[in-house]
C-alpha cells in the first residue's frame, strides 16, 4: 500500500481513500442490514397495531402504544418460562463448565491411550447417532419429560471442550505441575487450586458459549418434555409465534376471553409477537454488552493449535 510521510503523519494515496471510503460505505451498508430489522422490531411492538398491520410502520413508532407489552404481561405462562430459562441456563452453564474443564485437564496431560480418546471425543463433533436413537436412550434413562434433561442434554461441548485443552496447554506452564507434585500435590488439588484459579479467561469465554447456547436451545424441550410447563422461554415464544400464524382459534384460546374478540385479538397479535421477541432476547442483548471482549478472546484462543 503505497503512503506518503510528512514528517510524523502518514498520508494515504488516492487509490487508498477511494478504498477506504468504499470500504465504509460498504461496511455501513452492511450495518444497516444487520440493525434495520431489530429496529423495526422495536418500533413496531411499541406502535398501533392497525399501523403495523397496514405496514405503515418503517421509521419511527406510529400511534405509540403499550397494548401489546400490557397483553403479554398478562400471559402467566411466559413468566414461568421465563423462570425455568434462567433456572436452565444457571445450572446448565455451572455444570457444562465443570466438566468441561474436567475434560480439557485431562486432555492436557500425557497418557496412554490419549490419541485413541482425542478421536472418539472429536468423532462425536461430526457424527452423531440421530434424533431417533438419541430419544430412545433419553426415555430409556429415565430423561423423558424430566426437567434435567434441559441442563443435562449438551452438558459438555467438544468444541469448547477443544478450546479449553488448548487455553491450558498454552497457557498454564508443565512446571507448574511439577512443583506442585514435588510438594505433594496430586492431580485433584492441582486442578483446584492452580489450574481453575489461573483459567479465569476461558471460563468467562466458556459461560458465554454455555449460557447463550442454553438460553437460546428451544428445540430440546419441544422433543423431550411433554409437560409444556417446564417449558423454557424459547419454546414458549416458538410455540406463540406460530399460534399466531397456525389458526384464529389459539389465538383467541391464548389471549382472547371470548371468541367475539378473535378480530381484536388478531390485530394485536401483530404486535405481541414484537414484544415477546424483545422480553426473550433482552438478557442475551445484557449478556453481549457486557460479555463481548471474551467472545473476542474466545475466538482467539480457538485459532491456536494445541
Amino acid at each position: 500500500m503505497a503512503k506518503e510521510k510528512h514528517g510524523s503523519a502518514i498520508k494515504l494515496s488516492r487509490s487508498d481513500q477511494i478504498f477506504t471510503v468504499c470500504n465504509y460505505i460498504f461496511w455501513a451498508f452492511i450495518l444497516l442490514i444487520v440493525i434495520y430489522p431489530l429496529y423495526l422490531i422495536v418500533i413496531s411492538s411499541v406502535s398501533d397495531p392497525y399501523a403495523v398491520l397496514n405496514g405503515e410502520v418503517l421509521l419511527y413508532p406510529v400511534d405509540f402504544s403499550w397494548i401489546g407489552y400490557e397483553k403479554i404481561m398478562n400471559y402467566g405462562t411466559l413468566w414461568r418460562s421465563y423462570g425455568w430459562a434462567v433456572v436452565y441456563t444457571v445450572v446448565g452453564t455451572a455444570i457444562g463448565i465443570f466438566f468441561t474443564m474436567l475434560m480439557a485437564y485431562a486432555l492436557s496431560n500425557q497418557f496412554i491411550g490419549k490419541g485413541i480418546v482425542n478421536f472418539m471425543i472429536v468423532f462425536t463433533m461430526f457424527f452423531s447417532g440421530g434424533l431417533i436413537p438419541t430419544f430412545l436412550v433419553m426415555r430409556d434413562i429415565g430423561l423423558y419429560n424430566n426437567p434435567l434433561i434441559m441442563v443435562l442434554m449438551g452438558a459438555m461441548s467438544v468444541w469448547n471442550t477443544m478450546i479449553a485443552r488448548t487455553y491450558m496447554t498454552t497457557s498454564i506452564p508443565r512446571e507448574l505441575y511439577e512443583a506442585a507434585s514435588i510438594d505433594g500435590a496430586d492431580h485433584f488439588r492441582y486442578f483446584f487450586r492452580i489450574v481453575l484459579p489461573l483459567s479465569g479467561t476461558i471460563v468467562a469465554v466458556l459461560s458465554v458459549y454455555y449460557a447463550v447456547a442454553k438460553w437460546n436451545d428451544y428445540f430440546t424441550a419441544m422433543v423431550y418434555l411433554r409437560d409444556n410447563s417446564y417449558w423454557p422461554l424459547q419454546t414458549v415464544l416458538r410455540q406463540i409465534l406460530a399460534s399466531l400464524t397456525v389458526s384464529a382459534g389459539d389465538v383467541a384460546e391464548m389471549f382472547a376471553d371470548d371468541y367475539t374478540d378473535v378480530a381484536e385479538t388478531l390485530r394485536v397479535s401483530n404486535v405481541v409477537k414484537y414484544c415477546a421477541i424483545i422480553i426473550s432476547t433482552v438478557p442475551a442483548v445484557i449478556l453481549y454488552l457486557f460479555m463481548q471482549e471474551y467472545f473476542v478472546k474466545g475466538v482467539m484462543i480457538g485459532s491456536v493449535k494445541g
